[in-house]
């Protein structure tokens, strides 16, 4: 918080306090759904455009905060919190959102897979968005069809509802699967934002703690994929 002197009575202080950051929670209880890999290159976007990005990991396999370890120092800076790792059953989710740095702007949430019940509630309740991320198979349609039935009817998210949106994750347009994944998606009464696409460059990047925008070799089409989920974030 910045206090400065009210102009009516220079004896008081006027508080202005600092604007929140956006939380967003990248959440499906599929596994493989590609969750950390959305997580980390949000992150690495935020980050290069000179925001206070902060990746918080609730994921008991820690992917997202391996990825930060392997991230070299000169790169653009992203607070990591492990909040897997605290044991501590009286620490709320609310803990780790209030020990940010003040001047955060952007708060990225990755999520486990099961995903369900209390810990789906109380994780709903500490975000402004959710992005849920579906990658083309039968299997996964069945089980994301669950997981938003789970979400629609989570208490927090029916007293409060969050923006949501979808994307496809690892897909390769043009084929039969594909197809089917689109066609689900856009029945949803949910934002079907962007498609990224299956590609090796996401595996190699994040060997080195690298996303998408943290390279010069970029290719435009990947891109302007994921301007289209900034935009629908940024609105």
């Amino acid at each position: 918080m910045s206090f400065y002197p009210s102009d009516e009575n220079k004896n008081t202080a006027r508080v202005i306090s600092a604007p929140q950051p956006t939380r967003m929670l990248i959440a499906n209880a599929k596994g493989g759904s590609g969750k950390t890999t959305i997580a980390t290159n949000l992150s690495s976007l935020f980050a290069n455009r000179n925001e206070t990005a902060v990746l918080i990991d609730y994921d008991p396999q820690g992917s997202a905060t391996q990825w930060l370890q392997s991230r070299q120092p000169d790169r653009a800076r992203i607070h990591g919190v492990a909040a897997y790792r605290n044991a501590n059953a009286q620490v709320t989710r609310s803990f780790h959102l209030r020990n940010i740095p003040p001047d955060t702007s952007k708060v990225i949430i990755d999520t486990p897979s099961g995903l369900t019940g209390s810990l789906l509630n109380e994780l709903v309740r500490e975000c402004d968005i959710i992005i849920i991320p579906v990658t083309p198979s039968p299997i996964d349609i069945r089980a994301t069809t669950l997981f938003i039935k789970d979400l629609l009817l989570c208490p927090v998210f029916r007293t409060a509802p969050k923006r949501v949106a979808v994307v496809a994750n690892r897909a390769r347009k043009n084929t039969l699967v594909y197809s089917k994944l689109e066609l689900f998606l856009r029945s949803l009464k949910i934002p079907f934002i962007t498609t990224f696409r299956d590609t090796q460059f996401y595996v190699r990047a994040s060997e080195y703690g690298l996303g998408l925008f943290d390279l010069d070799n970029a290719q435009n089409n990947d891109l302007l994929d994921w301007q289209a989920l900034i935009d629908w974030i940024d609105s």
